[in-house]
Protein backbone atom coordinates (compact mmCIF):
# COMPACT_ATOMS: atom_id res chain seq x y z
CA UNK A 1 0.00 0.00 0.00
CA UNK A 2 2.59 2.41 0.56
CA UNK A 3 4.64 1.28 -2.10
CA UNK A 4 1.27 2.35 -4.16
CA UNK A 5 0.51 5.61 -2.34
CA UNK A 6 4.33 6.82 -2.99
CA UNK A 7 3.56 5.59 -6.56
CA UNK A 8 0.75 7.49 -6.79
CA UNK A 9 2.70 10.83 -4.96
CA UNK A 10 5.22 10.57 -7.73
CA UNK A 11 3.16 10.86 -10.47
CA UNK A 12 0.72 13.42 -8.92
CA UNK A 13 4.09 15.97 -8.80
CA UNK A 14 5.24 14.70 -11.76
CA UNK A 15 1.69 16.04 -13.64
CA UNK A 16 1.49 19.10 -11.62
CA UNK A 17 4.80 19.87 -12.35
CA UNK A 18 4.20 19.44 -16.63
CA UNK A 19 1.14 21.23 -15.78
CA UNK A 20 3.09 24.70 -14.01
CA UNK A 21 5.28 24.29 -16.90
CA UNK A 22 2.53 24.76 -19.59
CA UNK A 23 0.82 27.17 -17.27
CA UNK A 24 4.18 29.15 -17.15
CA UNK A 25 4.75 28.85 -21.12
CA UNK A 26 1.01 29.76 -22.04
CA UNK A 27 1.17 33.42 -24.03
CA UNK A 28 -0.97 36.28 -24.96
CA UNK A 29 0.36 38.02 -28.28
CA UNK A 30 -1.15 41.13 -29.36
CA UNK A 31 -1.21 42.31 -33.39
CA UNK A 32 -3.09 44.48 -35.50
CA UNK A 33 -5.48 41.87 -37.86
CA UNK A 34 -3.93 41.19 -41.24
CA UNK A 35 -2.22 39.61 -43.43
CA UNK A 36 0.89 40.39 -41.61
CA UNK A 37 0.21 37.79 -38.88
CA UNK A 38 0.44 34.53 -41.59
CA UNK A 39 3.60 32.98 -40.04
CA UNK A 40 1.97 32.63 -36.45
CA UNK A 41 -2.02 31.47 -37.75
CA UNK A 42 0.03 29.15 -39.79
CA UNK A 43 2.32 28.05 -36.14
CA UNK A 44 -1.18 27.61 -34.79
CA UNK A 45 -2.82 25.83 -37.17
CA UNK A 46 0.01 23.21 -38.42
CA UNK A 47 0.47 22.68 -33.92
CA UNK A 48 4.31 24.54 -34.31
CA UNK A 49 4.18 26.13 -30.93
CA UNK A 50 2.40 23.28 -29.85
CA UNK A 51 5.04 20.67 -30.10
CA UNK A 52 7.41 22.86 -28.45
CA UNK A 53 5.21 23.62 -25.43
CA UNK A 54 3.79 26.87 -25.75
CA UNK A 55 -0.21 27.53 -25.41
CA UNK A 56 -0.16 30.91 -27.89
CA UNK A 57 -3.22 33.35 -27.92
CA UNK A 58 -3.36 35.67 -30.55
CA UNK A 59 -5.87 38.66 -29.95
CA UNK A 60 -6.42 41.52 -32.25
CA UNK A 61 -6.04 45.33 -30.64
CA UNK A 62 -8.36 48.13 -31.87
CA UNK A 63 -5.79 50.57 -31.92
CA UNK A 64 -1.63 51.32 -31.52
CA UNK A 65 -3.00 52.66 -27.88
CA UNK A 66 -4.38 49.54 -26.41
CA UNK A 67 -1.51 47.59 -27.90
CA UNK A 68 1.44 49.54 -26.47
CA UNK A 69 -0.42 50.34 -22.80
CA UNK A 70 -1.55 46.47 -22.77
CA UNK A 71 2.32 45.30 -23.27
CA UNK A 72 3.47 47.59 -21.14
CA UNK A 73 0.82 46.59 -18.25
CA UNK A 74 1.70 42.93 -18.89
CA UNK A 75 -1.20 41.90 -19.88
CA UNK A 76 0.13 40.77 -23.39
CA UNK A 77 3.15 38.85 -23.65
CA UNK A 78 4.68 39.94 -27.08
CA UNK A 79 3.53 42.29 -29.63
CA UNK A 80 3.87 42.21 -33.31
CA UNK A 81 3.05 45.96 -34.54
CA UNK A 82 5.09 48.33 -36.73
CA UNK A 83 8.04 48.69 -35.24
CA UNK A 84 7.68 52.64 -34.87
CA UNK A 85 4.99 51.61 -32.02
CA UNK A 86 8.15 50.04 -30.05
CA UNK A 87 10.18 53.27 -30.20
CA UNK A 88 6.96 55.06 -28.95
CA UNK A 89 7.04 52.93 -25.87
CA UNK A 90 10.89 53.25 -25.11
CA UNK A 91 11.04 56.97 -25.98
CA UNK A 92 7.66 58.61 -25.03
CA UNK A 93 6.47 56.31 -22.77
CA UNK A 94 9.84 55.44 -20.74
CA UNK A 95 8.76 51.53 -21.24
CA UNK A 96 11.81 49.38 -21.29
CA UNK A 97 11.14 47.30 -24.47
CA UNK A 98 13.55 44.77 -27.12
CA UNK A 99 12.82 44.55 -30.46
CA UNK A 100 13.32 40.84 -30.97
CA UNK A 101 12.42 40.18 -35.11
CA UNK A 102 11.55 41.50 -38.02
CA UNK A 103 8.33 40.94 -40.08
CA UNK A 104 7.68 42.96 -43.35
CA UNK A 105 7.60 46.04 -45.28
CA UNK A 106 4.30 47.21 -43.58
CA UNK A 107 2.70 46.31 -47.60
CA UNK A 108 1.16 49.75 -46.99
CA UNK A 109 -0.68 51.49 -50.09
CA UNK A 110 -1.75 55.34 -49.87
CA UNK A 111 -5.65 55.16 -50.45
CA UNK A 112 -8.15 57.94 -51.47
CA UNK A 113 -11.22 59.08 -52.34
CA UNK A 114 -11.85 58.51 -56.15
CA UNK A 115 -12.00 61.77 -56.90
CA UNK A 116 -8.32 62.86 -55.45
CA UNK A 117 -6.64 63.09 -58.38
CA UNK A 118 -3.13 63.88 -57.40
CA UNK A 119 -2.12 64.36 -53.75
CA UNK A 120 -2.65 68.19 -53.78
CA UNK A 121 -6.06 67.92 -54.08
CA UNK A 122 -5.95 66.49 -50.74
CA UNK A 123 -4.93 70.19 -49.44
CA UNK A 124 -6.95 71.57 -46.79
CA UNK A 125 -8.79 68.31 -46.32
CA UNK A 126 -8.39 65.42 -43.93
CA UNK A 127 -6.68 62.38 -43.84
CA UNK A 128 -7.23 59.37 -40.82
CA UNK A 129 -4.73 57.71 -39.11
CA UNK A 130 -4.18 55.19 -36.29
CA UNK A 131 -2.52 57.97 -33.99
CA UNK A 132 -1.24 61.05 -35.16
CA UNK A 133 2.42 60.30 -33.76
CA UNK A 134 3.60 56.61 -34.98
CA UNK A 135 4.15 54.60 -37.85
CA UNK A 136 2.15 54.48 -40.64
CA UNK A 137 1.11 58.38 -39.96
CA UNK A 138 4.65 59.39 -40.64
CA UNK A 139 4.81 57.16 -43.79
CA UNK A 140 1.45 59.30 -44.44
CA UNK A 141 3.05 62.22 -43.89
CA UNK A 142 6.46 61.70 -45.90
CA UNK A 143 4.80 60.41 -49.17
CA UNK A 144 1.83 63.93 -49.43
CA UNK A 145 5.59 65.61 -48.82
CA UNK A 146 7.26 64.43 -51.23
CA UNK A 147 4.51 65.55 -53.18
CA UNK A 148 4.24 68.97 -51.71
CA UNK A 149 2.59 68.38 -48.98
CA UNK A 150 3.58 69.75 -45.29
CA UNK A 151 1.68 68.41 -42.66
CA UNK A 152 0.21 71.81 -41.87
CA UNK A 153 -1.63 71.69 -45.10
CA UNK A 154 -4.35 69.08 -44.25
CA UNK A 155 -6.07 68.22 -41.29
CA UNK A 156 -5.20 64.80 -39.49
CA UNK A 157 -7.69 63.05 -37.69
CA UNK A 158 -6.86 59.64 -35.24
CA UNK A 159 -9.21 56.56 -36.26
CA UNK A 160 -7.84 53.55 -34.95
CA UNK A 161 -6.35 50.06 -36.64
CA UNK A 162 -6.43 49.33 -40.77
CA UNK A 163 -10.08 48.21 -40.62
CA UNK A 164 -11.46 51.56 -38.67
CA UNK A 165 -9.54 53.57 -41.47
CA UNK A 166 -11.43 51.73 -44.01
CA UNK A 167 -14.35 52.13 -42.57
CA UNK A 168 -13.98 55.91 -42.14
CA UNK A 169 -13.16 56.01 -45.94
CA UNK A 170 -16.24 54.03 -46.96
CA UNK A 171 -18.47 55.90 -44.54
CA UNK A 172 -17.32 59.55 -44.20
CA UNK A 173 -16.12 61.65 -47.84
CA UNK A 174 -14.60 63.92 -45.95
CA UNK A 175 -11.81 61.38 -44.81
CA UNK A 176 -10.22 61.51 -48.13
CA UNK A 177 -7.01 59.51 -47.61
CA UNK A 178 -5.56 56.70 -45.35
CA UNK A 179 -2.23 54.09 -45.37
CA UNK A 180 -4.53 50.46 -45.72
CA UNK A 181 -2.43 47.47 -46.54
CA UNK A 182 -4.11 43.97 -47.60
CA UNK A 183 -6.59 42.70 -47.47
CA UNK A 184 -8.01 46.39 -46.29
CA UNK A 185 -6.33 47.83 -49.47
CA UNK A 186 -7.88 45.55 -51.91
CA UNK A 187 -11.96 45.72 -50.36
CA UNK A 188 -10.58 49.25 -50.33
CA UNK A 189 -10.50 49.31 -54.10
CA UNK A 190 -12.98 46.98 -55.02
CA UNK A 191 -15.42 49.80 -52.87
CA UNK A 192 -14.35 52.20 -55.32
CA UNK A 193 -11.63 54.05 -53.76
CA UNK A 194 -8.06 54.85 -55.51
CA UNK A 195 -4.55 54.03 -54.91
CA UNK A 196 -2.02 55.89 -54.93
CA UNK A 197 0.85 53.55 -54.91
CA UNK A 198 3.05 51.72 -52.14
CA UNK A 199 4.64 53.16 -49.38
CA UNK A 200 7.78 50.63 -50.15
CA UNK A 201 8.21 52.58 -53.85
CA UNK A 202 8.11 56.32 -52.25
CA UNK A 203 10.34 55.60 -49.18
CA UNK A 204 12.52 52.37 -49.63
CA UNK A 205 14.01 50.22 -47.44
CA UNK A 206 11.27 50.16 -44.34
CA UNK A 207 11.00 47.88 -41.35
CA UNK A 208 7.38 47.90 -40.80
CA UNK A 209 5.54 44.89 -38.06
CA UNK A 210 8.56 43.49 -35.55
CA UNK A 211 8.22 41.53 -32.72
CA UNK A 212 9.07 43.05 -29.24
CA UNK A 213 8.59 42.66 -25.45
CA UNK A 214 9.30 44.03 -22.27
CA UNK A 215 13.20 43.89 -21.98
CA UNK A 216 11.95 42.23 -18.39
CA UNK A 217 10.03 39.80 -19.80
CA UNK A 218 12.33 38.28 -22.84
CA UNK A 219 15.33 38.20 -19.77
CA UNK A 220 13.33 36.31 -17.41
CA UNK A 221 11.61 33.87 -20.15
CA UNK A 222 14.07 33.86 -22.24
CA UNK A 223 13.77 29.70 -23.52
CA UNK A 224 9.74 30.48 -24.28
CA UNK A 225 11.20 33.54 -26.44
CA UNK A 226 13.41 31.38 -28.33
CA UNK A 227 10.84 28.65 -28.99
CA UNK A 228 8.34 31.00 -29.51
CA UNK A 229 10.46 32.33 -32.43
CA UNK A 230 11.40 29.44 -34.09
CA UNK A 231 7.95 28.35 -34.36
CA UNK A 232 6.95 32.06 -35.59
CA UNK A 233 10.16 30.94 -38.76
CA UNK A 234 8.94 27.82 -39.23
CA UNK A 235 5.39 29.00 -39.74
CA UNK A 236 6.35 32.01 -42.17
CA UNK A 237 8.89 29.10 -44.09
CA UNK A 238 5.73 27.24 -44.75
CA UNK A 239 3.41 29.65 -45.25
CA UNK A 240 5.65 30.98 -48.18
CA UNK A 241 6.28 27.42 -49.68
CA UNK A 242 3.84 27.93 -53.05
CA UNK A 243 2.88 24.00 -52.93
CA UNK A 244 1.07 25.48 -49.66
CA UNK A 245 -0.64 28.00 -51.41
CA UNK A 246 -4.21 26.68 -51.65
CA UNK A 247 -4.23 25.91 -47.84
CA UNK A 248 -2.58 29.30 -46.69
CA UNK A 249 -5.49 30.51 -48.80
CA UNK A 250 -7.83 28.81 -46.55
CA UNK A 251 -6.74 30.05 -43.64
CA UNK A 252 -6.64 33.54 -44.41
CA UNK A 253 -10.39 33.42 -45.40
CA UNK A 254 -10.69 31.35 -41.89
CA UNK A 255 -8.78 33.93 -39.88
CA UNK A 256 -9.67 37.25 -41.36
CA UNK A 257 -13.13 36.32 -41.93
CA UNK A 258 -12.41 37.20 -45.79
CA UNK A 259 -13.79 36.34 -48.91
CA UNK A 260 -11.71 33.33 -50.89
CA UNK A 261 -10.87 36.04 -53.74
CA UNK A 262 -9.65 39.08 -51.48
CA UNK A 263 -7.93 36.12 -49.65
CA UNK A 264 -6.03 34.99 -52.44
CA UNK A 265 -5.03 38.76 -53.67
CA UNK A 266 -3.91 39.52 -49.81
CA UNK A 267 -1.66 36.23 -49.99
CA UNK A 268 -0.37 37.31 -53.95
CA UNK A 269 0.50 40.47 -53.37
CA UNK A 270 2.32 40.30 -50.30
CA UNK A 271 4.74 36.82 -50.32
CA UNK A 272 7.24 39.18 -51.22
CA UNK A 273 7.06 41.95 -48.65
CA UNK A 274 7.91 39.54 -46.01
CA UNK A 275 11.09 39.72 -44.22
CA UNK A 276 13.29 36.54 -44.47
CA UNK A 277 12.84 34.65 -41.99
CA UNK A 278 11.56 37.32 -39.91
CA UNK A 279 15.36 39.08 -39.89
CA UNK A 280 15.26 42.79 -38.82
CA UNK A 281 15.85 44.62 -41.94
CA UNK A 282 18.50 47.21 -40.38
CA UNK A 283 18.48 49.81 -43.60
CA UNK A 284 14.75 49.64 -43.30
CA UNK A 285 14.88 50.42 -38.95
CA UNK A 286 17.09 53.06 -39.55
CA UNK A 287 14.65 54.51 -42.42
CA UNK A 288 11.78 54.61 -39.74
CA UNK A 289 14.01 55.87 -36.78
CA UNK A 290 14.67 58.48 -39.93
CA UNK A 291 10.99 59.60 -40.14
CA UNK A 292 10.44 59.96 -36.38
CA UNK A 293 12.55 62.23 -35.89
CA UNK A 294 11.95 64.40 -39.15
CA UNK A 295 8.44 64.67 -37.82
CA UNK A 296 9.32 64.18 -34.24
CA UNK A 297 12.18 66.57 -33.73
CA UNK A 298 15.30 65.90 -32.63
CA UNK A 299 17.87 63.52 -34.63
CA UNK A 300 17.91 60.06 -35.54
CA UNK A 301 18.51 57.27 -32.59
CA UNK A 302 20.73 54.22 -33.27
CA UNK A 303 18.82 51.17 -33.83
CA UNK A 304 21.25 49.36 -31.43
CA UNK A 305 19.18 51.07 -28.56
CA UNK A 306 16.33 49.18 -28.63
CA UNK A 307 17.04 45.95 -30.33
CA UNK A 308 18.08 42.49 -28.68
CA UNK A 309 18.55 39.88 -31.15
CA UNK A 310 19.99 37.47 -29.24
CA UNK A 311 16.74 35.44 -29.06
CA UNK A 312 16.32 35.80 -32.35
CA UNK A 313 20.56 34.28 -33.60
CA UNK A 314 19.16 31.06 -31.22
CA UNK A 315 15.96 30.49 -32.58
CA UNK A 316 17.51 30.59 -36.16
CA UNK A 317 20.64 28.29 -35.44
CA UNK A 318 18.13 25.68 -34.75
CA UNK A 319 17.25 25.61 -38.64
Amino acid sequence: MMRLLSAATAVFVLVASQQCVRADEKLTVIVFPGVQNLAMFVAQAKGLYAKRGLDVEIKFTPNSDELRNGLAEGRYHIAHSAVDNAFALKDKANVDIAVVSGGDNSFNHLVVQPDIQSPADIKGKTVAVDAVNTAYAFQLYEMLRQKGLNKGDYEVKPIGGTGSRLEALTKDKTMVAAMLNPPFSIRAEKAGLKDMGTAAAALGAYQGTSAFVLRSWGAANADTLVKYLEAYIEGLRWSLDPQNRTEVVNLLVERLKLPEDIAALSYDSTKNDFNRDGAIDMDGLKNVLKLRAQFEGGTPASPEKYLDLSYYQKARAGF
